[in-house]
């Protein structure tokens, strides 16, 4: 008898790994990220912001200050924003092989590659109030990348 199960799910439907309901991998690319590679290039992206605030505002990055930290917060909006949306991925995505990926069908994949700008300012906003990103499902999925209909997968 043949199961009306999606893939990547057992015979009623049970939750078998983080992904599988969405028909991605279990493993490999296109599997869903880990919180380790998607902390660490958290991490990268809010320093690079650090270092462009530092580079306009003329103060070095240890010094911080209500002025300093603003112009990081709004470099790291931005930065976030456009990459994610525009580009797939932001400069720490990129150098630990992750990449945003929108859940809306795409013409030659299961999923569309590209966010688009709309959807990087939703996730963009949604990761600056901190809450959304520590608040998610079973798929690894904050309510930022829920609210943007996102994922972040490996490359």
């Amino acid at each position: 008898m043949a199961s009306s199960a999606q893939p990547g799910t057992g015979p009623s439907g049970e939750f078998r790994f983080p992904g599988n309901r969405l028909g991605l991998p279990e493993e490999g690319p296109g599997s869903v990220a880990g919180w380790g590679r998607r902390l660490a290039a958290l991490v990268l992206d809010w320093v690079i912001a650090g270092l462009i605030a530092s580079a306009v505002t003329g103060k070095p990055i240890w010094a911080g200050g209500n002025d300093f930290g603003t112009a990081q917060l709004v470099t790291f909006f931005a930065m976030t924003a456009i990459l994610a949306g525009l580009a797939g991925g932001t400069i720490g995505h990129r150098l630990l092989g992750l990449r945003v990926l929108s859940l809306r069908p795409g013409a030659n994949s299961q999923y569309a590659a590209q966010v688009g700008l709309l959807g990087g300012v939703i996730r963009a906003v949604l990761l600056c109030l901190v809450l959304p990103a520590v608040v998610y499902d079973r798929d690894r999925r904050g309510l930022h990348d829920r609210a943007a209909n996102t994922i972040v997968v490996r490359r």
